[in-house]
């Protein structure tokens, strides 16, 4: 059985969905001012990932993925470029489809625009000050109150006494308590505006997803996804307005994956230390982008750097030297074979890609072993659930040099020479490269090497 880590309860637990065999997911994607970076890039590959595992499992599965195009960040950054807010968002919308699309990722069934569904914000704001949740205040704002709310904190593990003592919270004198957060911003001049109870103005940052959620998904569906960074205070904002407007719960699990991090700091434009998909994609091949982001679990930290994107590079060209020259015919999965077995354990365990990949790492060795077409099959077969080994692996190797190549066969050589115990030959094969200039390093997911 699937089980999947709850942020909230803290603990993996099995998955059982609403309606059977059926998954409801949202995922707060991106706020489209700038390129994506390799931040958003892991969000939208990890949840692809969930999403493919989630079919290849037999689910039915209902994939919404929002679009932030109204917020500050926005409208500063159009009126610094001399443009129209649409402009803007329509063409770093483009280019995040451009990024996604060559990162193997598809599509999701939804992919709503806030500004698109304003009135559900502002019914869900109607819904919550008459509640008595939310107030407007003298300015035209409105504001939630996060006191009256009974059970705020309960995603993040923060209590209101912390938050006050710990947190920094914007002075506002409009607010009843520094830690109520707007749920609808009054009107300025030459900003973008809609009509509502309280007077023209734009709903705030956390309503939105409250919103569209509700509006594609329900009330209340199995699956809430997003980066590290967003579980407070955003996604705890989510749960205090739509569980307050509804009084029941609004989501069953929830997910979030880890940082991307450059030198010990999480990349993030606010530290100007990111990369944008389109620098990496310059310098590596995108599967092998996509590659570095699944070969770790999905919750651990990743670590960006040139050397990690080679590795990854390094260990890719191994499973498609491996297929190389021989039919590998597509087939339906036999998942009762002992490696199909081993992957799937793998990702039911909360989808463990780390440990999916090492089971492809043997599937490789066993066809460089035995050269069979249906090994290399399975090995074609699992490793396109993750995205990756469906291009002619001509296509891929083309880029590698003859070096790298014997390389790689010296690196195959000395992992065969271990399977059959002959560690003397696996250390002359090792010092051979060494003085050679080439380091390897023994990993989980198998050997990658480096020069001195």
């Amino acid at each position: 059985m699937l089980k999947i880590y709850n942020t909230l309860a803290r603990e993996k637990q099995p998955f059982e969905p609403i309606s059977p065999k059926k998954a409801g997911i949202y995922v707060c994607g991106m706020t489209v001012y700038d390129y994506c970076h390799l931040g958003h890039a892991r969000v939208m590959v990890v949840f692809d990932m969930v999403v493919k595992w989630l079919k290849a499992s037999g689910y039915e599965v209902n994939y919404v993925r929002n679009v932030t195009d109204i917020d500050d960040k926005i409208i500063r950054r159009a009126l610094e470029n001399n443009e129209s807010i649409s402009e803007l968002t329509g063409r770093f919308i483009r280019a995040m489809h451009e990024d996604a699309e060559r990162l193997g990722v598809s599509p999701p069934d939804h992919e709503p625009r806030a500004t698109g569904h304003v009135s559900g914000m502002i019914a869900m704001i109607e819904t919550l000050v008459k509640k008595q949740l939310a107030y407007p205040a003298a300015n035209g704002d409105v504001y939630y109150s996060v006191r009256d709310f009974g059970n705020y904190g309960k995603l993040s593990g923060k209590s209101l006494e912390d938050l006050r003592a710990g947190e920094r919270v914007e002075v506002d004198p409009m607010k009843r308590d520094p830690l109520d957060f707007v749920l609808w911003k009054a009107a300025k001049e030459g900003e973008p505006s809609w009509d509502s109870p309280w007077g023209k103005g734009r709903p705030g940052w956390h309503i939105e997803c409250s919103a569209m959620s509700e509006e594609l998904l329900g009330e209340h569906f199995d699956i809430h996804g997003g980066g590290q960074d967003l579980q407070f205070p955003h996604h705890e904002n989510e749960i205090a307005q739509s569980e307050g407007a509804h009084g029941h719960k609004f989501v069953n699990y929830w997910m979030h994956n880890g940082f991307v991090r450059v030198d010990n700091e999480k990349m993030s434009k606010s530290l100007g230390n990111f990369f944008t998909v389109r620098e990496v994609l310059e310098k590596f091949d995108a599967e092998v982008i996509r590659f570095f982001i699944l070969r770790a679990h999905y919750r651990s930290p990743l670590n960006y750097s040139d050397q990690h994107l080679m590795d990854a590079k390094s260990a890719l060209t191994r499973l498609y030297t491996a297929l190389d020259g021989l039919d590998s015919p597509s087939s339906t999965i036999d998942w009762e074979q002992p490696q199909a077995k081993r992957f799937r354990e793998a990702m039911d365990d909360d989808f463990n890609t780390s440990d999916a990949i090492a089971v492809l790492f043997d599937l490789a060795a066993e066809v460089n072993r035995t050269h069979s077409a249906d090994t290399a099959g399975l090995l074609k077969a699992l490793g396109g659930i993750l995205g990756f080994l469906q291009r002619d692996p001509r296509q891929f190797l083309q880029g590698e040099s003859e070096d790298e190549m014997q390389i790689l066969a010296k690196i195959e050589a000395r992992a065969e020479a271990k399977k059959a115990k002959n560690y003397s030959e696996a250390d002359r094969i090792r010092k051979e490269l060494l003085a050679s200039g080439i380091v390897l390093e023994d990993t989980p997911q198998g050997t990658t090497w480096r020069r001195t």
